[in-house]
Order: structure tokens, then C-alpha cells, then sequence
């Protein structure tokens, strides 16, 4: 019989928690016996996952690329509720489509979310992690090691994302935080079915090997991730077959290089190349935040 999770009663505070992976991880947290803090911009989504959730759940709408903000909440989950064990980055948008086409507000904010904002997430809750010796997992992607056409900004954010992590591992090994990296491949998120409906992306993943393009359920992935936190993982991947590929990184961009050459004039012929925006349910939210903070009195 499995005996308790190392996190049952636990604090682990998550970013992106209203929707995907980030709910997903939250569930399985919970499931595991931890206390759970969900972060993100969508305040009514994060309180029916908190709301779902068995065991002790909280909820804040934040920014993570706000520096001010986070302190602030991080100052109230601090004293309202404790200091976190666990923290996880996964906060993150994504758009698609030739770079020179791309809005430059739109690139510049995937990168904001996903490098900025893990950064802030990790600066923001570093004296809880420091009084807990807690563990702290950025999830990263495949995007990291396997750069391709048509996702610039989504793929420097995560290859950012991880080398961050590695150095944040280092910095704070000796004081007993752990930092952990999950790589992630395709997964059901709506971020990946919004996706498909572009036709240069969809193209683009059909014309992967089929063991590369396959999507995995948030359920699956999140349990992974989940597993590493009772670990302390330095790397976590799903699927786990993904550590194959670290060995052959030098060879990847060359590979990428040769088959973009290739394939995407023939793509052109078939499909339109164009800027996608922020991608899925998560984006369109995160745009629609960003704008009314914009223009408040609107």
C-alpha cells in the first residue's frame, strides 16, 4: 500500500492554475495531500478549480509579470496562510507564425510571461523556499532544446526559462532549495488545440515523427510533474522518453535548419503563413487582462 506524500499538508503555491497543465498539477497536489495556492488572471476560472479541489485551496488573480503585485500577494499568502514548500512556473503563452510578421507587443509579451514572469515568481516566494528548504520546478518544454520555425519567441522564452533554472539550481543548492526542470511535449491544453487550427503550425507537427507529435492528456503530464515535486527532480520529463533527445541537442538546430529548407516552401504552397496571436483560452484571456490594465478607465 503507498504510504503519504511527502507533500500531504504541505504549501504549494502554482501560476497558471486557471486552466491546463497548471490546474492539472494543482488537482494532483491536492490529490497527494498538499494545501495549494492558484495563481493566474482568470478569477472566476481559478475558483471553480479551487473550488473543485478536496482539501485546503486558495485563489488570487495576479500577474506574474508584475513585480508589485506578486509582492503583495505573496506577502498575503505568506502571513494569511504560510510560507510555500512548493512553488511552480508554469505560467505561459505562446503565439505562432513568421517572426517578421509578428506583433512586436505580442512577441515581447511571451517572452514577459514566460522568462519575466518565472523569474518574478522565483524572486517573490525565494524567503519561503529559503525557510522551508523547498523545491521549486520551472516548467519548461521541448521548445528548450528543439527551437523551430514559426514559434520564435515561445521557443527563446523556454530555452531562457531553463537556462534560468539551471542557474537559480546552482545558486541555491548549498542552502537547500531544490530547483527542478520539467520538459514537456505536446500536451491537451487549449493552448496546443488552438494551435491546430493554424495551418502552418498543424502542418508543421504532422510532418514530426509520430512518436514527436503525439499529445499527452494533462492528466498524464501533471501526474509526472507531481512525481518529481515528491522527488526533488532536478528534470522531469513527459513523456519520459524525451531524455533521449538531451544527448543529441548540438545536432537538433542543424537538423531543424535541413528540414525547414525543405519542407516549408511546400507549406507555402499549401497553407498561408501568418501571425496567430496569443494562442488558446489562456492567451486570449492574459491579451484581454493586459488591455483593460492598459486603458482602466475603459
Amino acid at each position: 500500500m503507498r504510504g503519504a506524500s511527502p507533500l500531504t499538508g504541505r504549501l504549494a503555491v502554482v501560476t497558471g492554475a486557471a486552466r491546463g497543465l497548471g490546474a492539472g498539477v494543482v488537482r494532483e497536489l491536492a490529490r497527494r495531500g498538499a494545501r495549494v495556492v492558484l495563481l493566474g488572471r482568470e478569477e472566476k476560472t481559478l475558483a471553480r478549480v479551487a473550488d473543485s479541489l478536496p482539501g485546503e485551496a486558495h485563489c488570487f488573480e495576479v500577474d506574474v509579470t508584475d513585480d508589485t503585485v506578486m509582492a503583495r500577494v505573496a506577502a498575503r499568502i505568506h502571513d494569511g496562510i504560510g510560507p510555500p514548500s512548493v512553488v511552480v512556473a508554469n505560467a505561459g503563452v505562446a503565439e505562432g507564425g513568421p517572426f517578421g510578421a509578428s506583433d512586436p507587443a505580442v512577441w515581447r509579451r511571451v517572452i514577459e510571461v514566460n522568462l519575466i514572469g518565472s523569474a518574478i515568481t522565483a524572486r517573490t516566494f525565494l524567503p519561503g523556499l529559503l525557510a522551508t528548504r523547498g523545491y521549486f520546478l520551472q516548467i519548461a518544454s521541448t521548445a528548450a532544446f528543439g527551437s523551430a520555425p514559426m514559434m520564435s519567441a515561445y521557443c527563446a522564452s523556454k530555452a531562457g526559462a531553463e537556462s534560468f533554472a539551471q542557474s537559480l539550481r546552482a545558486e541555491l543548492a548549498h542552502q537547500g532549495v531544490g530547483v527542478g526542470i520539467g520538459y514537456l511535449s505536446w500536451t491537451s491544453t487549449d493552448m496546443i488545440r488552438d494551435a491546430d487550427r493554424h495551418g502552418v503550425l498543424r502542418e508543421l507537427r504532422s510532418h514530426m515523427p509520430p512518436p514527436a507529435r503525439r499529445v499527452y492528456s494533462v492528466e498524464t503530464v501533471a501526474a509526472r510533474m507531481v512525481a518529481a515535486i515528491e522527488r526533488r527532480a532536478a528534470t522531469v520529463y513527459a513523456p519520459p522518453w524525451l531524455r533521449l533527445a538531451q544527448p543529441v541537442r548540438p545536432v537538433l538546430p542543424v537538423l531543424v535548419t535541413w528540414f525547414s529548407r525543405r519542407e516549408l516552401p511546400r507549406l507555402a504552397e499549401r497553407t498561408r503563413f501568418e501571425a496567430t496571436g496569443l494562442l488558446g483560452a489562456g492567451g486570449h484571456a492574459d491579451q484581454a487582462a493586459t488591455a483593460r490594465n492598459a486603458h482602466p478607465e475603459e
